[in-house]
């Protein structure tokens, strides 16, 4: 079955672009700028995976490098790992900057550090090219049907020419500063969702223990004040111990490292966000690193 879900597509003038990182969240994101109409140039780690995209979306192209791919192009958007993956499709000799025409634009969707988002549009500076940091938020789901809310750090001029293109896979597309904006923005969602997914892991558990039916008071609660994106989303299936929605919980504490980190750099406290992230370090014990974040009901049980 296709990862990429159907969805009207404003009209945008076709643009060339590359895609570099085919996992869960670019296969899909790639999928939707070829589906727009723009012509992409993918590259992955494993080209079986990019033959597999290739085959999926005729028409559009295979590299065997970053800087393959990015030759040529006017933006080159990235989903990859963390800092070092990053790194290591953008810098060196066959890395994307090395093949990107002058003025083209590296867009980097990776939840990465803003220290990592800073060098690189430093260095994009000195290469006289463009770097947007640009995080997602909207998990699987959202990269499949095409509805990410992305949180940007960067130039306006750059910014400005690369969201038309963006909102392919897009729903939101938004410029919060300087580069390292969008580092930091995803850093404070990521800090809400540890928070609210621990609070209704202990209430789904608690209404177990005293005996209601969790549905039902789903149902209810979700009319009121305690309603959530994760209630709506993951409250159901924590009841039902099911733990296969999304975002992993390996995932999760790489950001929550980044987030922990960064507090250190400016002073933050974050006392529930340092407690939570030791939880989900928990439930990696207990063979859990892959299951969704939901799963940090599992400790409680």
């Amino acid at each position: 079955m296709s990862q990429i879900a159907a969805k009207t597509y404003d009209a945008t003038p076709a643009k060339k672009v590359a895609f570099l990182g085919l996992g869960v969240m670019g296969y899909p994101m790639a999928g939707h700028l070829a589906r727009a109409g723009h012509h992409v140039t993918v590259y992955n780690r494993s080209a079986a995976k990019a033959a597999a995209w290739a085959a999926e979306c005729p028409g559009n192209a295979t590299a065997p490098t970053p800087r393959e791919a990015a030759a040529g192009v006017d933006i080159v958007f990235a989903c990859v790992g963390n800092d070092a993956d990053l790194r290591s499709v953008v810098l060196g000799p066959d890395g994307a900057f090395a093949g990107m025409k002058p003025g083209a634009i590296f867009v980097d969707h990776t939840t990465a550090s803003a220290e990592v988002a800073r060098e690189l549009y430093a260095e994009a500076q000195k290469l006289g090219l463009h770097f947007v940091d640009a995080p997602v938020s909207g998990g699987q789901g959202g990269a499949q049907n095409g509805l990410l809310t992305v949180m940007c750090g960067g130039d306006a001029a750059a910014f400005d020419a690369a969201k038309p293109v963006a909102m392919a896979f897009s729903r939101a597309f938004t410029l919060l500063g300087a580069s390292g904006a969008g580092q930091l923005a995803k850093m404070v969602n990521q800090i809400c969702i540890a928070g609210l997914v621990q609070g209704l892991s202990e209430a789904v558990a608690f209404g177990q223990q005293a005996g209601l039916d969790m549905h039902q008071v789903l149902d209810v609660i979700g009319k009121g004040a305690a309603q959530s994106w994760q209630m709506d989303n993951r409250g159901k299936t924590m009841a039902d111990d099911k733990f296969e929605f999304g975002f992993a919980v390996d995932w999760m504490r790489k950001d929550l490292g980044l987030v922990l980190d960064e507090a250190k750099r400016n002073g933050a406290r974050l006392p529930v966000t340092a407690l939570v992230d030791q939880f989900y370090a928990d439930v990696q014990k207990m063979g859990g690193g892959r299951w969704d974040t939901s799963s940090l009901i599992r400790r409680l049980r």
